[in-house]
């Protein structure tokens, strides 16, 4: 197996990240330097819109490797997940193969063979991953919106880096990628995963930090003007929320007033612009009632 340096030291990530955009604080960073240089899998807890999926793309655009994504959701199996069987193509062949065995030139074991090879393979997004000889990141999203039994099939990929087929036998990873996994702690997580990863916990920043993040995502934006939107930002959060705003949504936001060329986050502008954070209409009514936009 080939063995992948993704980060010299907590320093080096943090300034690699820094560099694609994505602002890490000392946890993050020296976690991040931690699962490229120990090999293991690394589990991201938090809220959504904190930067959990992001981080794994930032470390794929830092490093220069490829991302490959499982995206998790409630009733995703195996197929879907790992590998599945080209059934159509299959009965194509078993078809030509009953057509050909009339004349006595092929037996059904001959076929049997044929139709459990490469060829008819489907690839998921684990067994992608595994098998790329090139550096590559694997993130496994929202892994709390999968059942509970889904959890398995992750166990030999999270231990061993390796997938079991039976009509194949086992594909070992040539090239160990760095797999980030996301969760919304939606529900607890097995401690058969837990045990196999690193764990970080992201929360929302906190106001100079979100500050640096607007800022450099949305240079453009007056400062005065961040300032205030990051503290109506905080002020959103505190409030028994639907959905409290992501960071994204902050910088969609900052976009926002650049874009309609506002240089004061004024009760009027917030109130015209809420559309851009909050997404349910009972957030809406409530933002304007404690903020007294009206």
């Amino acid at each position: 197996m080939t063995t992948v340096t993704w980060f010299a030291s907590p320093a080096d990530a943090s300034e690699r990240l820094h560099e694609v955009g994505y602002l890490a604080d000392p946890a993050t960073s020296t976690t991040s330097y931690l699962a490229g240089a120990l090999e293991k899998p690394l589990l991201v807890e938090g809220p959504a819109g904190v930067g959990k999926t992001e981080l794994a793309k930032a470390v794929a655009r830092a490093t220069g490797a490829e991302l490959v994504r499982l995206q998790c959701y409630e009733g995703l199996d195996e197929a879907r997940a790992l590998y599945e069987w080209n059934y159509k193509k299959q009965l194509l062949r078993i078809q030509a193969s009953q057509a050909r065995s009339s004349d006595g030139d092929e037996t059904w074991d001959a076929t049997h063979d044929d139709i459990f090879t490469e060829d008819f393979l489907l690839t998921r997004p684990l067994l992608s991953a595994i098998r790329r000889e090139e550096p590559t990141v694997l993130l496994i999203d929202e892994v709390d919106k999968t059942d509970i039994e889904v959890e398995g099939l992750l166990l030999e990929v999270l231990s061993d880096f390796q997938v079991t087929i039976p009509e194949l036998g086992t594909i070992s990873s040539t090239r160990r990628p760095f797999v980030v996994l996301t969760s919304n702690a939606s529900r607890e997580l097995s401690e058969a995963v837990k045990r196999r990863c690193l764990y970080l916990h992201l929360d929302y920043p906190d106001a100079e930090r979100e500050r640096e993040i607007v800022a450099s995502q949305v240079p453009d934006l007056d400062d005065r003007v961040t300032r205030q939107l990051v503290a109506t930002i905080s002020r959103l959060r505190e409030l028994e929320l639907k959905k409290a705003p992501s960071i994204a949504e902050s910088v969609d936001w900052a976009r926002t007033l650049v874009a309609l060329e506002i240089g004061d986050l004024d009760d009027k502008a917030i109130a015209d612009t809420l559309g851009v954070i909050l997404k349910h209409r009972s957030d809406h009514d409530r933002a304007v009632k404690e903020l007294k936009l009206r």
